[in-house]
């Protein structure tokens, strides 16, 4: 994946400044930051950088006496996630509440890596769901607010046939298929997280098909879904909904996530349009997850 680097100023500086400017940035690709001493450094794969939009978001920054500036250059094509695969992750449960859609009892997910196991305190049901995730150059491990939500919010649905939109690690397809689905279909647009994918399936003993492509690729996969997944950024969404409508059967859930909550309106405004309904939303740290049905 090749990445600009991107140096923001802010002048005054301040961290309620700081996170106003991130959230205006990941409308325009961003998707991770650094804190700065004058400001934030942010970084955005150079094929989803919309400078054009960054200019005109920046231009109302809505934070009195703040000038924002910024400087892009292009990124050390370097391994990002060399010291993260190296240290690992601690291991992280998922809960998805009491009560599923259908009125089950939902189970839950532990998330951990080969290196760090549950410790012994931690008393987990017989219902839990265990998954193995090594992540190499590919977003999804549960150790950030979207995917804990999606994952959450898959515990309380019984999927037959599932799309992952975006895949990441593979993780939501992996939590899909050992919840009882029977197919799983995922595809993302690096090579690095289709490959991923694929190995992390093999950890986990589930079969997936793991597609290179962006949306487009739908049209050579055959036949719906009734569970179609995107953990994906807000505008990407708005342009993929039309195609993931397209592979929903009537009965269908939609789960999306990868945005902030101050976008769930416009997210919900275009689902309205395609016939999807609102059922429910989960918000963590400013960022959203929402589940929809062709119902």
């Amino acid at each position: 994946m090749k990445y600009y680097e991107v140096d923001f100023t802010l002048s005054p500086t301040s961290s309620d400044a700081c996170d106003l400017l991130a959230a205006i940035a990941g409308e325009a690709g961003f998707e991770t930051f650094e804190e700065t001493d004058n400001g934030l450094k942010g970084y955005v794969q150079q094929h989803l950088f919309d400078r054009e939009q960054l200019d005109l978001l920046l231009q109302s920054f809505p934070f009195p006496g703040v000038n924002v500036s910024y400087t892009v250059v292009e990124a050390e094509d370097r391994d990002w996630n060399e010291q993260w695969e190296q240290e690992g992750f601690e291991p992280i449960l998922v809960e998805g509440g009491k009560w599923s859609v259908e009125g089950d009892m939902c189970p839950s997910i532990l998330i951990h890596d080969g290196r760090h196991y549950p410790p012994s305190t931690l008393h987990l049901s017989s219902s839990t769901i265990n998954i193995e995730i090594d992540a190499h150059l590919a977003f999804g491990t549960g150790t950030h607010e979207t995917t804990r939500m999606v994952c959450a919010t898959l515990l309380g649905l019984s999927p037959t046939r599932v799309l992952d939109c975006g895949c990441g690690t593979g993780i939501l397809g992996i939590a899909a298929m050992k919840l009882g689905a029977s197919e799983c279909v995922a595809y993302d647009i690096d090579e690095w997280s289709v490959d991923n994918t694929r190995h992390n399936a093999v950890i986990n003993q589930v079969e997936l098909t793991p597609l290179l492509g962006d949306a487009t690729i739908l049209n050579k996969v055959e036949g719906t879904f009734d569970l179609v997944m995107a953990n994906i950024n807000r505008n990407i969404l708005l342009q993929d909904m039309p195609r993931f409508r397209e592979k929903m059967t009537k009965n269908a859930y939609l789960i999306l996530s990868g945005f902030y909550t101050n976008d769930i309106p416009l997210i919900n405004d275009k689902a309205m349009s395609l016939g999807l309904k609102m059922v429910s939303q989960k918000e963590e740290n400013g960022w959203a997850c929402l589940l929809l049905t062709t119902k």
